[in-house]
């Protein structure tokens, strides 16, 4: 399968965004795929825990085990998997990384940053159904038991309950994709959920190139970014809407209105 396909308007675009998303089983459309949007096609697919550098391996369960100690002790109850989402959710690194089940919330994010208008972005797409035959075998027991193709904490639980029982299931790195709670109204929106490899070190895009039959990369050319952007507002694909709230409103008001031929400071 070619992993990277070059969009070349918008109506191809859209062909792009819901390829191979026909159930001919239900005879409708139900995507396997998750979504997550990048403003540059060069950025790598790494966790924030990775981006922090350092011996962030080592500097994980330091940073998970202070946010617990600090944040509000009814946030997320005992399941260490509902303290990991909270944490990402509120910019903590952690080794998760953000997906969203809708293309064009993903297509938003690949195209909400006026100052890389003149980059290509990309939108990598992962089969997650297909992802799951390389999971550890109890854990894919647990799918099968549910009927679920995604994991909740509560699924994950009954396997493991700690990041170091996670790594132990395995030795070969696998990634798992998580539902979060719905903490708030801007998971909700986004219709979202996150992926986790199971060591810190383990690099979901180096693992994604090892199984190239599982996803595939649109890559969006920086002349189409303005036109896709535009239309995105006009169907109410903003962050007024993705980010509920006065931070949300903001941040749209301002992309909304920077003129196209200059780039505004931030």
């Amino acid at each position: 399968m070619q992993t990277d396909l070059v969009a070349t308007n918008w109506v191809h675009l859209q062909d792009l965004l819901f390829r191979d998303t026909w159930d001919e089983d239900l005879k409708r459309y139900r995507s396997a795929y998750v979504y997550r949007g990048l403003s540059d096609k060069n950025y790598e697919l790494v966790s924030s825990l990775i981006r922090l550098g350092g011996i962030y391996d080592r500097l994980e369960r330091h940073l998970l085990r202070n946010f617990i100690k600090y944040a509000r002790r009814d946030s997320a109850g005992e399941s260490l998997w509902n303290w990991l989402v909270l944490a990402q959710h509120h910019g903590l690194p952690t080794r998760l990384i953000d997906w969203t089940y809708s293309p064009l919330v993903a297509l938003h994010f690949a195209t909400a940053n006026p100052l890389k208008y003149n980059d290509d972005g990309v939108i990598w797409c992962v089969n997650y159904v297909k992802a799951n035959q390389f999971l550890p075998q109890n854990l894919l027991d647990i799918i099968l038991e549910e009927g679920s193709n995604v994991f909740t904490p509560y699924m994950l639980d009954k396997v493991c309950n700690s990041l170091h029982k996670l790594s132990e299931l395995q030795s070969e790195p696998f990634n798992i994709f998580l539902e979060p709670p719905s903490l708030d109204e801007r998971i909700v929106n986004q219709h979202a959920l996150s992926s986790l490899m199971s060591t810190a070190k383990a690099h979901l895009g180096d693992w994604l190139q090892n199984h190239p039959d599982i996803y595939f990369r649109i890559i969006i050319p920086a002349e189409l970014k303005w036109e896709i952007r535009d239309k995105l507002d006009q169907s109410n694909i903003t962050e007024r809407v993705l980010f509920p709230g006065l931070d949300g409103l903001s941040m749209w008001l301002k992309r909304h209105y920077s003129p196209k031929d200059i780039l505004i400071d931030t």
